[in-house]
């Protein structure tokens, strides 16, 4: 039986992200009389170290637990036959409490391509102001960075490896340059220090609840439910006027079941729950593509092919490498004992500082092909060259940079002190989909395809970005090695498995690199293939686009063909973003919050 909320909103959040936390947040401060319910399917963070300590940034990712979502993929050929799992953020503040903390911003033309597609207001001109109101960019002396936000933005102190890095690079990478920011939405192809979501004065993660939701406890009309699972939409006609959802707060009946609520808002309902999430809960509601509706005997309620579709991620690898005794690494807090990790605990409670304030990223590069690269990557990715980034000079190919850390899962890897090189693809051409099997089941697995590496494109440039993060690892000063179980298995004899495994330094900046065979390039694909996996990006699947382009929401946000329903996270993304995407959903939450501050009426957000 459905139970009525008695307490009636006059906006609904389905979904209490990182966008969600942030347009909330905006609009509770503007006018604290406005009745606001943020209904989040997984539990409050607040002041957990977990959480809050961003070095344990890795135990939320490496083991399951209850704030992530664990999406397996369909099987894919592409991939041989492996089935990827994407976890996605599941907690308030979504993917900001959970993440890397990378800063990365994208390039000003990600954005301009969004407007282009038909969404006035969606440039880098409305959207860097925007970026940079958000934040506090706790250095001096750098353009382009907002210096008054809740969001902290700093570099903290720096891991063995980073330096070492981007010595090396500007030693043997004669091609490109070094700078000192690589996240002013123009620089591209430059070798920088990579800064982090982590405030450089308590040392703590800067994630969308902390500074958005829980700052406003005295605002009584703020109001946030955990563990409330959105079933659908509620609408009266074509009019959205609540949500449906299971409440898990109180735990299951003996049959399984949690009971279902209802929430009613008076004048928005707000989907926010992310590339996963949103699609569902649209199509659950009966909004999607008519055949699939039809098929799970949904009553359509707005014909909308687009829902679920357009999903885009990027494509991550990391190398491990062994590294010298004394360095400074997050190794003992990613895979250490309580008792290991205490005293960058108390250090970090102490002084806000250390390897705890730290998530072991201290350097990387946004990367293009040189004339000698491209004849590299060959003809399946010269098309894509000419068609996409030959005349957008700050599209970065690829992101390539070093993490202070073993990041694998192997149990039966010795504990001892390593360094990972990784690196994604920015815009893979690849794309999947993501769509609900069961009718009105929120906790049901999705029909959800990744899409990894189904285009012929998408692998030249895994292998460049190998051989490249191969040839700086081993010219570091921390070098000690290759772990053979993170690299390709090269066929025996060739000059590529000689240099597999612990070396007892680096090699000279000016020797030659690898020479690689056929053999060893078809090794390093198969590699890939086996290896590839999500970056936490996931974003597209209900594209802010034309309807008759697939779209599923306008440029202010609605959804076609219904009233008082916006959808306002990474899933309205309607083209990919050359960057980690927190920064993007800030924008989002940023922009939402003007948009639905300007039709209520209110000012000064």
């Amino acid at each position: 039986m459905t139970q009525v909320n008695s307490e009636p909103f006059d906006i609904i959040f389905a979904g209490g992200g990182t966008t969600a936390c942030v347009t909330a947040g905006r609009l509770a401060a503007a006018d604290p009389s406005l009745r606001i319910l943020i209904l989040e399917a997984g539990p409050h963070v607040r002041d957990n170290p977990t959480h809050v300590q961003p070095g344990r940034f890795y135990s939320n990712l490496a083991a399951p637990g209850k704030t992530l979502t664990y999406h397996v993929a369909n099987a894919s050929q592409a991939l041989n036959g492996r089935s990827p799992i994407v976890p996605c953020g599941r907690c308030v503040g979504g993917g900001s409490s959970v993440n890397f903390v990378m800063y990365t911003r994208a390039p000003a033309s990600d954005y301009d391509d969004w407007e282009k597609l038909g969404n006035p207001g969606w440039g880098s001109k409305d959207l860097v102001p925007l970026a940079n109101k958000v934040e506090t960019f706790q250095s001096d002396g750098f353009t382009n960075h907002g210096t008054s936000g809740p969001i902290k933005v700093s570099m903290g102190a720096l891991t063995t490896p980073g330096p070492d890095f981007l010595d090396v690079a500007a030693m043997y990478d004669k091609d490109r340059s070094a700078a000192k920011d690589a996240n002013d939405f123009g620089k591209c192809d430059q070798y920088a220090p990579w800064y982090k979501y982590i405030d450089g004065i308590t040392g703590k993660r800067s994630d969308a609840a902390h500074h958005f939701i829980y700052n406003q406890d005295h605002n009584k009309n703020l109001v946030v439910q955990e563990r409330c699972r959105i079933t659908r939409v509620i609408f009266d006609g074509n009019k959205a006027v609540g949500v449906e959802y299971a409440d898990d707060r109180v735990g299951r009946s003996p049959d399984g079941e949690a009971p279902i609520l209802k929430a009613t808002a008076s004048r928005l309902v707000v989907v926010s729950a992310g590339a996963f999430g949103s699609p569902a809960i649209l199509e659950r509601s009966g909004i999607g593509s008519k055949d699939l509706l039809q098929k799970l005997g949904i009553p359509l309620l707005a014909e909308l092919p687009g829902v679920g579709e357009n999903y885009n991620d990027h494509n991550l690898i990391f190398t491990g490498y062994y590294t010298v005794p004394d360095a400074d690494t997050l190794d003992d807090i990613f895979h250490g004992s309580e008792k290991e990790v205490e005293p960058y605990v108390q250090q970090w409670k102490e002084e806000g500082k250390g390897l705890m304030a730290h998530n072991g990223i201290d350097a990387g590069i946004k990367i293009r092909p040189t004339d000698k690269d491209l004849k590299e990557l060959g003809p399946s990715f010269k098309q894509r060259w000419e068609d996409f980034f030959q005349n957008s000079p700050d599209k970065p190919v690829m992101w390539l940079g070093v993490l202070a850390a073993y990041t694998g899962l192997d149990p039966n890897q010795p504990r001892g002190k390593y360094y990972s090189m990784g690196y994604y693809t920015e815009y893979p051409v690849s794309t999947g989909h993501v769509h609900v099997k069961a009718a009105q089941d929120p906790y049901a697995a999705l029909d959800f395809e990744t899409g990894f590496l189904n285009e012929p494109a998408d692998l030249p440039v895994l292998r460049w970005s190998y051989k490249r993060t191969h040839e700086l690892a081993r010219r570091m000063k921390c070098y000690r090695g290759a772990l053979p179980t993170q690299h390709p298995a090269f066929p025996k004899g060739s000059a590529a498995a000689a240099d597999i495994g612990k070396q007892d330094g680096p090699v000279d900046i000016s020797a030659p690199p690898v020479e690689y065979s056929e053999e060893d390039n078809k090794a390093i694909d198969e590699f890939h293939r086996q290896r590839v996996e999500t970056t936490w990006h996931s974003l597209g699947t209900c594209a802010m686009k034309p309807r008759e382009m697939k779209g599923v929401v306008d440029s202010n946000l609605n959804v076609y063909g219904v009233q008082n329903l916006k959808v306002a996270d990474m899933s309205i993304a309607p083209l990919n973003v050359a960057a980690n995407t927190y920064n993007s959903a800030l924008i989002i939450g940023e922009k939402a919050a003007v948009i639905i501050a300007r039709e209520l009426g209110i000012k000064a957000v």
